[in-house]
């Protein structure tokens, strides 16, 4: 009995010892996020639920570094979850899939024939074929219920858009290929929005077509020198128009008649699907979009702002009734903005997303009572699809510490199931610590909310630097997301502690929180973000000697605000940013924000251009002589680079230590892998050089 109780005693010993080194070993091997995780990562987008409930597809991209690019496939799972089938598998670019009514076929965007072009794939095999072949390409593909017919959009040249399709669709090809080709690269510009973004608009427009599955020649419906979907994110929410459900009409967006660049007045129209019979539903001036109908027809329900010229107004949801023409407002108590929705094809409930306190949450309108009850929190959800039957809802979902994965729960958000694990491998080796949600006061003794991140191998007992992170706007936030340009994870990892403040002008909180940013970039804002660092310096283990600030956007604006009103910093980074508000009016592309946000022109009110311009205050940059690392890129259109260029000059001229880091290839953010790891190699460098 003694040697057998012994042996057993021995055995357990060793299994605890085996498990204990085990975990050891764990331990031994996990280590920070590393700047080339973010390469590593799948990036899982776009779930779509297929009409007989069986199926989600989803997109995958993977990063090429090595080719400097991405690369995205369309993936189908079950919906209870299992193993996962990949269904294409092209070197380009596949994406924004789209069931047709039977669930045989899917419709998606590829760029496997050199430009964008929406093909077809059936989903019990077979190669996929290409659908559209129009010389500007073609995206957003909509199937009519039928499931005869898919709406699609081009980009073409209006004046060509009356014409039979073959000779304008050659039209718009020789007039591509002859700019192209000629040596003269010149542009001639006669109104506003002459480029958006990151690109020349050229005078195109974004039409709707329509073209029958079984063939035939695609229909421009919404011919003219006027968009159908809005240019402008901002106002656009995703597939931005809809088919009717008898299949007849088409409810779509269209952007202002006139006086683009200045002027947010989008309507909601409908026009048959031969082109004929186009009426203006929607007469509000500010923005109304991202019409959908109900499925017995008798609404549209859309998106809508009250306050003409104000991008960041709250978004209500509307409900058009197509018999009476009466108009309600459906979320007009409800104190944030609404996001993308859809309806239940019972037409009992609307499903929408809405950011509430620095998470963006899944919401459900009951038409029977006008009641608004949340059913999915905590981190970021998103591109919601509903089950045709009304039981399941399929979303996507981020957190600061995981990139998406794509989750599915039932109609009340109950019984949360995650279905796609395809970044678990590579995160279960990193260690990171989980974000802390802070408040503390304001100005005006307001609530602010922050984010304080810790490094993965934090010691309570040593002392850190901070690093402050504002984000841009300024009607932003902070969210409990992952980010792949300006990722806080992996900033801490650094071996920073991080604060991300959502001050005045963040979203989530109210509207009236948003409305009190504009007229005060550097008012309350200020008084906000200084005081989240106060309240963190006071934490045992900040060093208080080592601080630095970074953001991009209005975020990078407030950089260079901060290095005029304040010595804290050791060194400050700005990306993307505005430095004197008088260039910036008449440089960037959409000025009704530089107008709203001022109170009007520069000229009509000059001083409340010059309130807040950092170049207006350069003087104190001598005071403080803090050392800054500049980013801008070449093809940004909303903050042209001169405005980088004026700081560094400015910088440069003062003796003040200071570097410009210039990407000629890049919009408002840096994209491109090779760009990107450029970019944080370069800022962890600067940092370390200032904070180590």
């Amino acid at each position: 009995m003694r040697n057998k109780a012994t042996l057993f005693f021995s055995f357990i010993i060793m299994i605890v010892i085996g498990i204990l080194q085990c975990t050891l070993l764990i331990a031994q091997t996990t280590r920070p996020l590393e700047i080339e995780d973010l390469f590593r990562i799948k990036r899982v987008a776009d779930p779509q639920i297929s009409p007989d409930g069986k199926w989600i597809a989803f997109v995958i991209t993977d990063v090429d570094k090595v080719a400097n690019k991405m690369n995205s496939d369309i993936w189908l799972m079950p919906i209870s979850g299992g193993e996962m089938r990949r269904l294409t598998s092209s070197p380009g670019s596949d994406a924004n899939p789209r069931w047709s009514p039977n669930s045989k076929t899917i419709a998606f965007v590829s760029s496997r024939s050199g430009d964008g072009q929406i093909w077809l794939i059936d989903v019990d095999g077979g190669e996929a074929r290409q659908f559209t072949t129009l010389s500007p390409g073609a995206s957003n593909p909509v199937w009519s219920p039928d499931g005869k017919t898919i709406a699609f959009v081009s980009t073409v040249y209006p004046e060509f858009s009356d014409k039979p399709f073959e000779e304008s669709d050659d039209l718009n090809r020789k007039k591509d290929e002859s700019k192209a080709k000629s040596k003269i690269k010149a542009r001639i510009m006669t109104k506003l929005l002459y480029k958006h973004w990151n690109a020349w608009v050229d005078d195109k427009r974004q039409h709707i077509f329509v073209q029958g599955i079984e063939g035939g020649e695609p229909k421009d419906i919404t011919p003219g020198d006027r968009d159908a979907v809005p240019t402008s994110s901002t106002f656009s929410a995703g597939d931005d128009f809809a088919f009717s459900p008898d299949g007849k009409e088409i409810a779509y967006t269209a952007t202002p008649t006139e006086n683009e660049a200045w002027n947010t007045n989008h309507d909601i129209y409908t026009v048959s699907i031969d082109g004929s019979a186009r009426k203006q539903v929607t007469s509000n001036p500010a923005a109304d979009g991202f019409p959908k109908y109900s499925k017995d027809g008798k609404y549209i329900a859309y998106r809508a702002q009250r306050t003409p010229g104000f991008e960041a107004d709250k978004f209500e949801l509307m409900l058009y009734n197509r018999i009476t023409g009466s108009i309600e407002r459906l979320s007009e108590k409800f104190d944030v903005s609404v996001g993308a929705f859809q309806w239940t094809t019972d037409g009992n409930r609307i499903y929408f997303t809405s950011e509430e306190k620095a998470n963006q949450q899944i919401y459900y309108l009951s038409l029977k009572d006008r009641n608004i009850i949340k059913v999915v929190e905590g981190g970021v959800n998103g591109e919601v699809s509903i089950s045709t039957d009304g039981k399941s809802i399929c979303f996507s979902r981020h957190t600061f510490s995981r990139p998406a994965e794509i989750f599915r729960a039932s109609s009340d958000g109950k019984n949360i199931q995650k279905l796609t694990s395809v970044n678990d491998k590579l995160f279960s080796n990193i260690e990171m610590n989980e974000p802390e949600s802070i408040t503390y006061k304001g100005a005006d003794g307001a609530t602010i909310q922050a984010w304080l991140l810790k490094p993965s191998n934090f010691d309570a007992t040593k002392k850190y630097p901070l690093v402050l992170l504002v984000h841009g706007g300024p009607q932003g936030a902070w969210e409990n997301g992952w980010h792949y340009r300006w990722n806080a994870q992996m900033w801490a990892a650094q071996g920073y502690v991080i604060l991300a403040p959502n001050p005045r002008g963040s979203t989530g909180f109210g509207q009236q929180f948003v409305n009190e940013i504009s007229g005060d970039w550097g008012g309350k804002v200020y008084e906000d973000v200084m005081g989240g660092v106060d309240h963190v310096e006071k934490l045992p283990y900040i060093d208080n000697e080592r601080i630095a600030a970074a953001g991009a956007s209005y975020g990078g604006y407030f950089m260079n605000w901060l290095a005029t009103q304040s010595g804290k910093f050791k060194t400050i980074i700005t990306h993307a940013s505005i430095y004197n508000f008088y260039s910036m009016y008449g440089t960037t592309e959409e000025v009704w924000f530089d107008e709203w946000e001022h109170g009007g022109t520069p000229w009509d009110v000059p001083e409340e251009y010059n309130k807040f311009s950092p170049h207006a205050h350069a003087k104190n940059l001598l005071k403080y002589k803090t050392p800054m690392l500049i980013i801008h890129n070449e093809l940004d259109y909303r903050v042209p680079v001169s405005e980088g260029m004026q700081l560094f000059t400015t910088l440069q001229r003062m003796g003040i230590k200071s570097k410009f880091l210039y990407f000629p290839d890049e919009g408002h953010g840096v994209l491109k892998p090779q760009n990107s790891e450029l970019w944080h190699k370069t800022v962890f460098e600067w940092l370390a050089e200032h904070l180590k």
